[in-house]
């Protein structure tokens, strides 16, 4: 069975930095392709990054030069370093793993999903 569970979430002030982390277990975050998602109220689930089995990353063109994606293939951990936080990126965070080799940010294209970790941004 696989799981994915989110932590690190929490309130911070605009240009403040916060780490998300989300085991894995039941799958291998090396094996194929993780991403982080969010979603804020009455908006869809959009990509924030994502990283291959090669550990090459992709970022959402709001995001880049602020967040960093990682994994922990030891660890069977995933990570999002996010920096330089705006107001708009206040959103539910969501962790989710696609086993195949190609990466997209497309949500609909992966298989599994954590409960997701609220983050807070404030002006």
């Amino acid at each position: 069975q696989v799981q994915l569970v989110e932590s690190g979430g929490g309130s911070v002030q605009a240009g403040g930095s916060l780490r998300l982390s989300c085991a894995a277990s039941g799958i291998i975050a090396s094996g194929g392709c993780m991403g982080w998602f969010r979603q804020a109220p009455g908006k869809e689930r959009e990509g924030v990054a994502t990283i291959d089995r090669s550990g090459a990353p992709d970022y959402a063109d709001s995001v880049k030069g602020r967040f960093a994606i990682s994994k922990d293939n030891a660890e069977n951990t995933l990570s999002l370093q996010m920096n330089s936080l705006k107001p708009e990126d206040t959103a539910m965070y969501y962790c989710a793993a696609r086993p195949r080799i190609i990466c997209t940010m497309v949500a609909g294209y992966f298989a599994y999903w954590g409960r997701g970790t609220q983050v807070t941004v404030s002006s």
